[in-house]
């Protein structure tokens, strides 16, 4: 329907902006991240979906095409309907929420607002693989790291090393704060735990 809608921002609502566009003021339905990147008076843009039924025509727009593409993926799981995915949205950005699926960590979609463990685990179960996927063949400055072999071998030590390549850690400095980590014995959420503290000192 739309594929973005950009004019001058007329005003803020806890979930909602109001984003005036030819005369006509639009209501879009967003996250606390892209409420975060728009001021009322500036000029605005955001990347929409529409959900349209017989008893509504609702509109969501988003600040990037990484996180529409996120809130489409959300919405593609069993019980999670728009207003969840929204809040999952507001509480961990694009690579953040691909981070914690691929580490099957659900308490981390857990912070977000009426979201409980059950869907958290759902979202883990139908995204894990379609996101590992995508990394696998996104055309990134990943390509000198295996991230498919290590998405494929199922192995703890290779999906820690495929995530943190996501976030953009080079495969020379994941190599070096995996290398005293005893991978065989511990989840991936807590070698990737570790990892990170490393990497952040």
């Amino acid at each position: 329907m739309f594929y973005y809608i950009s004019g001058k921002v007329a005003a803020i609502y806890p979930h909602m902006a109001v984003i005036d566009c030819g005369g006509v003021g639009y209501a879009i339905n967003t996250t606390n991240t892209t409420l975060a990147d728009l001021t009322v008076g500036d000029t605005g843009k955001v990347f929409t979906y529409c959900n349209i039924r017989e008893d509504c025509f609702d509109i969501y727009g988003f600040s990037t095409q990484s996180e529409k593409h996120c809130f489409e993926l959300l919405i593609g799981v069993s019980g999670v309907g728009p207003k969840a995915a929204l809040s999952i949205l507001s509480t961990s950005t694009p690579d953040a929420l691909a981070l914690s699926i691929m580490a099957e960590d659900e308490k981390a979609i857990m912070v977000a607002q009426g979201i409980g463990k059950k869907i958290a685990q759902r979202v883990i179960l139908e995204l894990k693989d379609k996101m590992s996927k995508e990394y696998q063949d996104a055309p990134k400055g990943m390509s000198s790291f295996p991230v498919g072999a290590a998405l494929g071998s199922g192995t703890t030590q290779g999906d820690a090393a495929a995530a943190l390549a996501v976030l953009g850690y080079s495969p020379s400095d994941i190599s070096a704060a995996m290398r005293d980590i005893d991978s065989d014995t511990l989840s991936v959420q807590e070698i990737i735990r570790q990892a990170l503290k490393k990497m952040v000192k």
